[in-house]
């Protein structure tokens, strides 16, 4: 049985590690209800272009974007968005797992994977299995700035526009509530005919108007206004991703901490009960010796 000087210093190891994790969660939960603010806020941004997008396209069936075009598929690019930090429980492992068995499917149809990694975790695991990486993102922040993330999405776009890639997906943590975040891998190019919403989420808004028909004054022309509006379509689908993923983290972190905090305090009360009976135990021995000693004087 350990002794009481061990045991007693395990007890105030433990309340240490349990200080670090309680705070650590009261400071998840401050940036999740920002995160989620932040999310919210730009869902309805991002289900309104969807509908100018599809109206658009629709007033105009006769110019087909890029976007729009199916190719075969001989090359595939992947975009895959993780956290810089850890202690977020089981949420990059979830999208890495998600993320390994679609290369694992490309390789399997001989199809080229060309990757790019938002957030060290995500970089880490696409350099540790050898993926082509074009562009990468880390150290994100708590505030995901779109002028820094444009430059690793150009590079993408640039790509399926120029042919070396065929189709692109994007991996990313779908937030639900504060207790459930969903690992998702949506196809982002090709675009649907329809526009429908990728995340599933007002994905009527795009399709309910279509039975109207839309005319529009473009100013310079259709061509310009379509190709430019589709790229801030793919952009903003593609911040979304990212502020889901920010909000799915913090989420996460709070969950994983008080998880932490909460068992810090079972072995603490387990090593509080081991310390009460290793000292009693003490005491009664030496009681014993000098009742003892007593008896033989």
């Amino acid at each position: 049985m350990p002794g009481i000087k061990e045991i007693r210093t395990k007890i105030k190891s433990v309340q240490n590690t349990r200080k670090i994790t309680r705070a650590m969660e009261m400071v998840a939960a401050s940036k999740m209800r920002k995160a989620q603010d932040r999310m919210l806020v730009f869902r309805p941004y991002a289900s309104k272009l969807c509908r100018i997008a599809a109206h658009l396209m629709q007033a105009n069936p006769e110019y087909s974007h890029p976007f729009l075009l199916e190719r075969d598929v001989g090359s595939a690019g992947l975009i895959l968005i993780s956290t810089d930090k850890g202690l977020c429980g089981g949420l990059n492992t979830n999208i890495g797992r998600l993320v390994l068995s679609k290369i694992k499917e490309f390789n399997q149809e001989n199809i080229d994977v060309y990757a790019t990694a938002f957030g060290q975790k995500g970089l880490n695991l696409l350099t540790r299995i050898g993926v082509n990486l074009l562009s990468e993102e880390v150290q994100l922040g708590d505030t995901p700035d779109l002028n820094r993330l444009l430059g690793a999405i150009k590079v993408q776009i640039s790509a399926y526009m120029e042919g070396k890639i065929d189709v692109l997906y994007i991996a990313t943590t779908k937030f639900v509530n504060t207790m459930k975040q969903v690992p998702v891998l949506l196809k982002l190019l090709p675009l649907s005919n329809d526009l429908k919403d990728p995340y599933e989420l007002d994905s009527s808004l795009c399709n309910n108007d279509s039975i109207y028909s839309w005319d529009y004054i473009y100013e310079p022309d259709i061509k310009t206004v379509i190709d430019e509006l589709l790229n801030r379509y793919v952009e903003g689908l593609i911040y979304r991703a990212v502020v889901e993923n920010m909000a799915s983290e913090q989420s996460a972190r709070m969950v994983a901490m008080k998880a932490a905090s909460d068992n810090g305090k079972r072995v603490i009360d387990d090593l509080q009960t081991i310390y009460n009976k290793t000292r009693q135990a003490a005491i009664t021995k030496e009681i014993s010796e000098i009742v003892g000693g007593a008896a033989a004087v």
